[in-house]
């Protein structure tokens, strides 16, 4: 069985130099790098990670902890993740809250029992015991498509509250004043601030806003179906609905077609998020799109230079959002756009 000796002799470097190229801890020359990755093909050389990890502490493994698998948009911010996380030689251990706050502090728990090097945290919402109990376990975190506005903690988001009044805009552009809104949970600042920017988007317009009109879902198909529902009831109705994510969209647009109206022609819809389904939906559903996967990929560079280096300022960044326009909109009594 090859050992790093054997490697180091055969590249005709130092043993140092071989664990350099393994783990990334410095920068080694392209010429030299491409030595060591030669011998170590060459001599089918399995690095032994659980002795690295001993010898520097280092699992070599990050937790991530998503709020809900089931929905597809964070499934796109993982495929990001793992992307990142693979071609930087970690792995990475899951934890599922299920938009529960309880569940996200016992798979908290779980992941520094695994002694994982840090965390990127999408939170339920209970970010503040979330941020203490790492802080009290000296973990490095990184908070994911959430703004917490927290000092010393690093942050990847969306600017939430522009992409809810894009979307509002463009309805009201379209002649819409009666907007729908579904909203997700009151305690995500996500859909806290989404609200708020379809809010802005009538302040700014001069018009007023019956707050009848602002319902609230779960960020599920069936939530946005039965927040519809609830819209639909209404007299008169909206001709036209932001829904907050893009399954409570598709669910919205259920519950019109079930009432026997037809999106766009009679009502207008808007999703948030721009998951795969959007293009598949029927019809085609215009949308204000996240980069989900640049939202992974950034979030594990940003932790990983945290890791390196613990002692550089925090930073918060604002990724930015695009209204992606398709067939589930239309002018108040006007052909689809």
């Amino acid at each position: 069985m090859s050992t790093i000796r054997d490697v180091a002799k055969a590249a005709k470097v130092s043993i140092s130099t071989v664990s350099h190229v393994i783990n990334g801890t410095r920068y080694v020359s392209p010429d030299t790098r491409e030595r060591v990755l030669q011998a170590i093909d060459t001599l089918n050389y399995k690095h032994n990670r659980l002795a690295s990890s001993l010898r520097n502490r280092k699992t070599f493994t990050i937790g991530v902890l998503l709020p809900n698998s089931a929905n597809p948009y964070f499934a796109e911010v993982l495929a990001g993740i793992e992307e990142a996380t693979y071609a930087q030689n970690y792995n990475i251990i899951l934890g599922n809250a299920t938009d529960d706050p309880e569940r996200e502090q016992t798979y908290l728990n779980v992941l520094l029992s695994r002694q994982v090097d840090g965390i990127l945290l999408i939170s339920t919402g209970a970010f503040e015991d979330s941020i203490a109990l790492l802080a009290a376990n000296n973990t490095p975190v990184v908070m994911v498509d959430r703004s917490a506005d927290l000092s010393g903690i690093d942050e990847i988001f969306t600017d939430n509250q522009a992409g809810g009044r894009l979307a509002t805009e463009y309805l009201l552009n379209l002649g819409h004043e009666r907007i729908g809104c579904i909203t997700g949970p009151s305690f995500l600042t996500p859909s806290a601030k989404r609200v708020q920017g379809h809010l802005d988007a009538y302040a700014a317009a001069h018009l007023p806003h019956n707050s009848d009109w602002i319902v609230t879902g779960d960020f599920q198909h069936s939530g946005g179906y039965d927040a519809a529902c609830k819209l639909l009831a209404l007299d008169p109705q909206p001709t036209a609905i932001f829904a907050c994510n893009d399954l409570m969209a598709v669910g919205a647009i259920s519950a019109v077609h079930q009432a026997g109206l037809h999106v766009p022609q009679d009502i207008s819809v808007v999703g948030y998020d721009d998951i795969p389904l959007a293009s598949y939906a029927t019809p085609r559903l215009t949308t204000v799109a996240q980069p989900a996967r640049e939202i992974g990929h950034l979030a594990v560079k940003r932790l990983l230079q945290r890791l390196t280096n613990p002692d550089l300022p925090p930073r918060h960044e604002k990724l930015p959002i695009k209204l992606i326009e398709r067939d589930s909109c239309a002018p108040v009594g006007g052909h689809s756009k």
